[in-house]
């Protein structure tokens, strides 16, 4: 199928300088702020300056349908030196819900910053508030964390529980794998939220459900895989080696 999007990334070159520009980061927020309640400009923009990476989505009149926004983490966990991609912000208007120009351009990005330093492990650390970002992680991945497959090894719980802390602090509790805010800072409306009919007893929903029964609330469940060419699936692999060989 011919995507009707093209993607645009852009990367923070000057730490003291927005991302994008006002305009740009207005439209932004008036598409995130059509799905979700619980948020305001105040909160989008500060998100938004800790964010590395920007991916937008115009359609053929130029217009913004989509984006997501990125940070890489450089940090070290046990003596070893280890990056990880955390997604931020994220969302598409839903006339293109279905379109896979945003994934492709993601997998390209995280080959990208992959081939920067290929000597390093790189993991995708992202918090999940919907059904329907859980379900990208095993299209993506051949093992993820959590899931029902399997249970999460004691060495990839630590890392997850001490990026998690670092990120969120007192907000995540390792007991239960959910960042939780006082107040929520962002929570899809309710005609977005609702899990389609039929849904509810797909596996990976109803893990999510049962892992973040209140994701209507803001709740995030940590979510963790490698961004390797071995863990990597299917066209999302393909996109990954692109960034790697430069295709971006």
């Amino acid at each position: 199928m011919t995507s009707r999007l093209q993607y645009q990334i852009i990367a923070k070159t000057d730490p003291d300088q927005p991302l994008v520009p006002d305009y740009l980061r207005q439209s932004m927020f008036d598409l995130y702020f059509q799905y979700y309640a619980g948020t305001s400009a105040t909160l989008f923009n500060s998100d938004l300056k800790q964010k590395d990476y920007v991916i937008l989505l115009w359609n053929e009149s130029h217009q913004l349908q989509g984006f997501s926004t990125v940070q890489l983490i450089n940090f070290e966990f046990n003596h070893q030196p280890i990056r990880a991609i955390f997604s931020g912000d994220t969302i598409i208007h839903n006339d293109y819900w279905g379109e896979q120009t945003l994934p492709l351009a993601w997998c390209r990005l995280s080959g990208k910053i992959k081939a920067e330093n290929t000597e390093l492990p790189l993991y995708w650390f992202l918090i999940v508030k919907g059904y329907r970002t859980y379900r990208y992680l095993p299209i993506f991945s051949h093992k993820f964390y959590p899931t029902h497959r399997y249970p999460t090894p004691p060495e990839i719980q630590s890392l997850m529980d001490y990026l998690a802390n670092f990120k969120f602090g007192d907000y995540y509790d390792p007991q239960t794998g959910l960042v939780k805010f006082p107040e929520s800072q962002g929570h899809l409306r309710d005609d977005w939220a609702d899990v389609k009919e039929g849904f509810r007893d797909k596996p990976d929903i109803k893990y999510f459900l049962e892992r973040n029964p209140e994701y209507y609330k803001g709740h995030e469940l940590v979510c963790f895989t490698e961004l390797s060419e071995e863990n990597m699936r299917s066209h999302a692999r393909r996109g990954f080696i692109e960034g790697l060989q430069g295709k971006l």
